[in-house]
């Protein structure tokens, strides 16, 4: 049973428990994957330009705490610091490249796995309330 922008939800679902609504929660998951997704770009930026002569390592700075990643803040792309350079001057690990290419790949699975277990708690309780 669901009443209200202040009610009560019932099973286990997060509602408007704690002050935290289902939209808060869809809107914090979508920053979080929208910054994934930036750092993703940048990543694959990289390499692209692995050959490129000159060319340095970009990278979106990761949030300073776990809670800060949720807000909605349009993440920078800024040069990352202290990568060896090779002599044409390019700084691309492609080893750095590709375990943060996988490291974010299963973030944003984790992410996305966690926005589809909220719309399912939402349509449950849609379809809850339709039975009554």
């Amino acid at each position: 049973m669901i009443q209200g922008i202040t009610g009560i939800c019932t099973r286990r679902l997060p509602c408007i428990l704690s002050g935290m609504s289902l939209d808060r929660v869809g809107l914090q998951l979508g920053n979080y994957l929208s910054y994934l997704s930036r750092r993703q770009e940048a990543i694959s930026s990289n390499i692209a330009n692995a050959d490129t002569p000159g060319y340095r390592t970009i990278d979106i700075a990761p949030p300073p705490s776990f809670s800060s990643a949720f807000a909605q803040v349009t993440p920078v792309a800024e040069e990352a610091p202290g990568l060896a350079s090779r002599n044409d001057g390019n700084n691309v690990s492609m080893d750095r490249e590709s375990r943060l290419l996988a490291e974010g790949t299963l973030r944003f699975s984790l992410a996305t796995q966690m926005l589809r277990a909220e719309i399912k708690d939402v349509r449950s309780a849609i379809e809850e309330g339709r039975a009554q």
